[in-house]
């Protein structure tokens, strides 16, 4: 399940990623559910407030060149996924 929380500081994070403005431009198109159960592998989240509760922590950056994930959100579960196939972070959301 792909618990996720936005922290405010690089050193707190997972990974940096960058929401971009067009589906295909992602590496990972995610969906937004809310309750924790309907979370699923990397690409359904569920957004959490505590660091206890996360299983990802990510933190916003504005460039896609500083990311190492680039992002879309997606409005139905069946559209999210991975785009790159072979991304350093396939399974490490979710874990």
């Amino acid at each position: 399940m792909a618990k996720i929380l936005e922290v405010k500081y690089e050193h707190q994070a997972d990974a940096r990623v960058c929401e971009v403005a067009h589906k295909s431009q992602a590496d990972l198109c995610w969906h937004e559910v809310h309750y924790p159960a309907q979370a699923s592998g990397d690409a359904i989240w569920f957004m959490v407030a505590y660091a206890n509760q996360a299983s990802f922590k990510i933190l916003r950056v504005k460039h896609a060149s500083l990311a190492d994930l680039t992002i879309f959100k997606v409005a139905t579960p069946e559209e999210a996924g991975w785009n790159t196939k072979d991304h350093l972070l396939i399974g490490k959301l979710g874990k």
